[in-house]
């Protein structure tokens, strides 16, 4: 047994032993559960810079939907079985889901949005990344994806994620650069 399957079966072997951390990991799993959630943040987004919501929020849309596209081509090139096709005894809370596996688009979405705002708002990540920890290992419980899958997924959405918002920031039209006053005797460019 491999390591990837050790965890997988340490993971979802925990299924159906709780009815309470079975109902958390098919919620984690609906993706309109995120919804109340999402729109909650566009509504302050948008009463604290209400610019940057607009240019930002599509940016992000055009983000998630990439990275799920993407990986959507990945799962087709590498097309890995996913572990209730594979393997015995795996406890399904949602039936088997797509026929492959790798990288988990659950996990890629959510870590794309996430390191988005965690490069333009680098306090967000205490609220997001918990967030992406928690979708991700249901995925797992639920017995939808090897965890190497979901590792996978938050590898691709993170990087896709982080290096929009990188050129993002600078980008003069979604955050305008301010001039500060600056000290006497302090020169353009100088570290002091």
């Amino acid at each position: 047994m491999g390591v990837d399957e050790l965890l997988f079966r340490g993971i979802n072997g925990v299924a159906g032993q709780s009815s309470l951390l079975d109902w958390v990991g098919i919620e984690l799993a609906k993706p309109g559960n995120l919804l109340y959630p999402i729109l909650l943040a566009a509504a302050y987004w948008a009463w604290v810079n209400w610019r940057e919501c607009v240019i930002g929020g599509a940016m992000l849309a055009g983000v998630v939907g990439a990275t799920d596209a993407l990986g959507t081509q990945l799962k087709g090139l590498v097309q890995r079985p996913r572990p209730c096709v594979t393997l015995a005894d795996v406890h399904q809370l949602l039936g088997c889901g797509g026929a492959f596996s790798f990288p988990s688009n659950h996990a890629a979405n959510t870590a794309s949005a996430a390191a988005f705002f965690q490069v333009l708002y680098p306090r967000s990540g205490w609220i997001s990344w918990p967030l992406v920890a928690a979708i991700g290992i249901s995925r797992v419980y639920i017995g939808a994806h090897y965890f190497t899958d979901v590792l996978g997924g938050w590898l691709v959405g993170g990087v896709i994620g982080a290096g929009v918002a990188w050129f993002l920031r600078r980008w003069s039209r979604f955050r305008p650069v301010t001039v500060t006053a600056s000290r006497p005797g302090a020169e353009a460019g100088s570290l002091s």
